[in-house]
């Protein structure tokens, strides 16, 4: 009986130890999910490329990249496509939520997908070569930019096995589809209603690619959601080139409010806190230098108007340098987005009505009397209290002063005006009086 005891021990043990590699090999499938939403720049596409890295040292079977984008940036299109293409981790993009898009640059990035999925809802397509102002690209570069695009995007199409005429059509003509009509055309691979229904869909799909086929493993996948770290959401908004001009006005005013007005401090803070953000924006930007210089043009012609009695001129140059400024200081390629020009129109008005006011202002305070201070004394009248000859004392505006004449003598009781102040002492002469003027009250001192 001991002996029949140990063998079916040794049994158990034995096929319990065979299970071990089956259950190794059934273990559950990991996907990093990356969502890419909003304008593609050069952040995100640093974290798109920080995902690829991490799907493959965590030899995930699978990144999920949640695609909704209304384009971007053509370089940073470009840096984002050759991380998907070059991934040795199946790369699945999936337009979602309902009303997402991939559109202009989101078109590229979808078609260098091992899978293309849509949610309901979402639409793909209008991908046409436009510069940074939204316009057309014409003339021999336009032709140059748009042939570029139209080979790229066919052949994205073509490794993945999808439709590579439409989506040169999507280049050439904007055409635009949804998820429905992506589908039919091999557009897109499938349409899916969530992530999970996603997952079990393509789950042993094959992904055609260069260097052969990849097999997908993703049903009951449990799914590490990567957001983009704090740091990169910040730039990501501090980079919008909107924004980056707001950023570019408010120093401009803050520190012109300052030169103008020394030791307000409050404006001088708050305009070097948006330049140095200002900066930061640019600086991740691809900046036209031209555009760059022009605002720097206008900058200086503000500043000039403050200092030269220009009624004005100066700083409608400024503001004429500034639009211009605006208008191309980002080059974001052949796909794209540059300042809004809502903004450029708007910021043109307002800087217009500020400088104008602001100069106006600067100049009728310049020629106003002074009235405190030393150079106050000067025009001022008073009495003579000593015979000054040519020294004594004069009473004016509540005290009394030392005097000295450069005219003939000034008897006590006589009314003097102030011509002029030395240090302490102050300079006058015998008051003139004209029949057409009244004698001015003086004030007694008692």
């Amino acid at each position: 009986m001991r002996r029949s005891g140990l063998f079916r021990l040794a049994v158990v043990l034995a096929a319990a130890a065979a299970m071990l590699p089956v259950h190794a090999g059934a273990a559950t499938p990991h996907v990093l999910q990356a969502d890419l939403t909003g304008d593609i720049n050069n952040i995100t596409a640093a974290y798109i490329s920080s995902e690829v890295s991490s799907a493959e040292a965590e030899h995930a079977d699978a990144l999920l990249v949640v695609l909704n984008t209304p384009g971007g940036i053509s370089t940073s299109m470009d840096d984002i496509v050759t991380a998907l293409l070059n991934s040795s981790v199946p790369v699945i993009v999936y337009v979602y939520p309902s009303g997402a898009r991939a559109a202009s640059a989101g078109l590229f990035i979808a078609q260098s997908a091992d899978i293309l999925a849509m949610a309901p809802g979402t639409n793909i397509g209008s991908a046409h070569p436009i510069d940074a102002s939204g316009a057309n690209i014409t003339g021999d570069l336009g032709q140059k930019v748009l042939n570029d695009a139209v080979t790229r995007v066919r052949g994205l199409a073509q490794v993945h096995g999808r439709n590579p005429d439409w989506a040169e059509q999507a280049v050439r003509n904007s055409v635009n589809i949804n998820a429905e009509q992506a589908v039919q055309l091999h557009v897109a691979d499938l349409e899916a209603s969530s992530i999970p229904a996603l997952l079990e869909a393509v789950d042993g799909r094959t992904a055609s690619r260069t260097s052969g086929t990849l097999t997908l493993h993703t049903a009951g996948a449990v799914i590490e959601d990567s957001p983009m770290p704090f740091w990169q959401v910040f730039l990501t908004a501090l980079i919008d080139p909107t924004v980056a001009a707001l950023l570019f006005l408010l120093a401009a005013y803050g520190i012109i409010t300052e030169l103008s007005s020394p030791g307000a401090i409050l404006p001088g803070v708050v305009g070097g806190i948006a330049a140095v953000l200002a900066i930061v924006s640019l600086a991740n930007l691809p900046v036209n230098i031209a555009g760059a210089l022009m605002l720097i043009v206008a900058l200086a012609l503000f500043v000039a108007d403050l200092k030269a009695n220009t009624h004005g001129i100066l700083s409608a140059g400024g503001v004429l340098a500034l639009v211009l400024g605006l208008s191309f200081l980002i080059n974001t390629g052949p796909i794209g987005l540059g300042v809004n020009p809502i903004l450029i129109t708007v910021a043109g008005l307002l800087t217009f009505g500020f400088f104008v006011f602001f100069v106006q202002r600067i100049l009728i305070a310049r020629r106003r009397p002074v009235v405190t201070g030393a150079e106050a004394l000067v025009g001022a009248t008073g009495e003579a209290r000593q015979e000054i000859a040519p020294e004594g004392l004069v009473f004016v505006r509540g005290a009394l002063w030392k005097a000295v004449t450069s005219g003939p003598p000034i008897h006590p009781g006589t009314s003097v005006r102030v011509v002029g102040r030395k240090g302490l002492q102050l300079q006058v002469a015998e008051r003139e009086t004209a029949a057409s003027s009244e004698p001015e009250k003086v004030e007694e001192r008692k």
